[in-house]
């Protein structure tokens, strides 16, 4: 029997919130999406006047980023022509992100969750992403 690690609904609130705050300070609106360690959806947020095709590329941001355990920053260079990666972001009916803006959650270097932003640039969702991902592991300590 497995015993599995995973964030939770207040966990993702408060992903969620840091998120929206270093959002708020860059004066951009994106989409938040947490999930769980398997890429499943725990909590969404979608700021006003977000592009309508930002939900679910933060979904899929997240989803990517706990499927590959890294950053969706991680996989531009590899999935480009003559990569070895190169096709993944056609896989799993097009779910696989190859764009900044998703990062796993870890704890004891084991992935419980992540996160996904979109809407911004490439590196305000990566930066926003961040600001997730450390008010979680700082509350941890």
């Amino acid at each position: 029997m497995l015993t599995i690690k995973r964030l939770d609904i207040d966990d993702a609130h408060s992903i969620i919130a840091a998120a929206r705050a270093k959002a708020t300070e860059l004066d951009v609106q994106v989409c938040i999406a947490v999930s769980d360690e398997s890429g499943n959806l725990i909590a969404f947020e979608r700021m006003n006047n977000t592009k309508p095709t930002s939900v679910n590329l933060a979904i899929d941001k997240s989803f990517t980023a706990a499927g590959v355990k890294k950053g969706t920053d991680a996989l531009g260079e590899v999935s480009q022509p003559g990569k070895p990666a190169y096709g993944l972001s056609s896989t799993l009916g097009g779910r696989m992100v190859v764009i900044a803006g998703g990062l796993p959650v870890l704890v004891d270097d084991e992935v419980v969750g992540s996160i996904g932003v979109s809407a911004g640039s490439p590196a305000q969702d990566h930066e926003i992403a961040e600001a997730g991902v450390r008010a979680f592991t700082e509350n941890q300590k």
